[in-house]
């Protein structure tokens, strides 16, 4: 690929996290308090079930008193839990509450009507040209960033 296409391609990706940004985090701080951090703790937490602080941070590239600060508030309103390991106490696990699950699936409902309404507002051929394009990219995203483990992406996704 040229350089040009290279540096357009940049651009481009440069420009859709801004709009993704400023229209789905706002609908997302519009529907709950909880941080968007937070939301992605949950995600991953109700894919892989129970975790440590490091693991949460290694799977969301979040550094551990980020994970820490998050999981405290989640903790503080009853959407997750300490799980002591019985072998080793120092050892300290979170899992998500079943009130965290459900808060959880309702916020995703809510963000994701909000989201198909919009959607709903292209025509066919716009909607099937984004369906393809936004599959593609998040096939190669994760393709050049080496995602070994992109199972939270999917558990936020709109289905």
């Amino acid at each position: 690929m040229s350089e040009t296409n290279i540096d357009k391609v940049a651009e481009n990706l440069m420009a859709i996290l801004p709009l993704l940004h400023k229209n789905l985090i706002k609908r997302v701080k519009s529907k709950t308090n909880i941080p968007v951090g937070s939301l992605f703790v949950m995600s991953v937490l109700k894919s892989h079930g129970i975790l440590s602080m490091s693991e949460i941070g290694h799977k969301l590239a979040m550094p551990n008193p980020h994970i820490t600060g998050l999981v405290d508030r989640l903790i503080a309103e009853g959407l997750a839990e300490r799980i002591n390991e019985p072998h080793d106490r120092r050892i300290v696990n979170i899992k998500i509450t079943e009130k965290g699950i459900e808060s959880f699936i309702a916020i995703k409902k809510d963000i994701s009507e909000d989201l198909r309404k919009k959607l709903s507002e292209l025509d066919e051929n716009k909607l099937k040209v984004l369906s393809g394009a936004s599959r593609q990219v998040k096939e190669i995203l994760i393709t050049i960033f080496n995602e070994e483990d992109h199972g939270h992406c999917k558990s936020l996704s709109v289905k």
